[in-house]
């Protein structure tokens, strides 16, 4: 397995970048950034310093993974989603006060979503395209909407499982593999 990395990409000399991972065109990686072994990560994506990715990570075309974010294995990220670092973003702010965002294993991102830093989203869970999400969402959840809000849990692969939100009751092993 090799690395491949674009001619027009820019990749720290501190970044660790894993086996089989490829970045493409006009991307930037940062210092110390750490990119697990078979990611694909997509054109004019920036990955600030510090940030981690795991393995097996789709980062589509456009996306901004800022400082404090880290992202587990298996994520994927949807085109032109952002991830935001600081609650109380001012130019001429020198008390820059970075709030983390853990996304956890096999979360997948819809297009242009936004994170709104400080939150942890769950493992598995799917975050809709366009949704903003500003507070910690479950496992296996499925949010929507500005700002999101869980409106089904979803099975690992990404099958709805249509929950009656009035009990909200889950079965584990649906969760893991039944399809409902």
């Amino acid at each position: 397995m090799t690395i491949y990395i674009d001619a027009t990409a820019i990749v720290d000399a501190s970044a660790q970048v894993g086996e089989g991972t490829k970045i493409w065109n006009w991307t930037k990686i940062r210092e110390d950034v750490r990119i697990g072994k078979n990611c694909n990560i997509g054109q004019c994506v920036y990955v600030d310093f510090g940030c981690t990715v795991g393995d097996g990570c789709k980062i589509q075309n456009g996306v901004s993974v800022y400082h404090g974010v880290s992202i587990g294995r298996n994520v994927f990220v949807g085109p032109n989603a952002t991830f935001t670092n600081d609650l109380y973003p001012r130019a001429h702010s020198k008390d820059w006060e970075v709030s983390e965002t853990v996304v956890e294993d096999g979360v997948s991102i819809g297009a242009n979503a936004t994170v709104v830093c400080g939150v942890t989203l769950g493992s598995h869970c799917m975050i809709a395209a366009g949704a903003v999400v500003s507070r910690d969402v479950p496992a296996h959840a499925l949010v929507m909407g500005c700002p999101a809000k869980v409106v089904d849990y979803v099975t690992i692969s990404g099958r709805r499982l249509k929950v009656d939100p009035a009990t909200w009751i889950l079965d584990a092993a649906l969760l893991a593999g039944g399809e409902g």
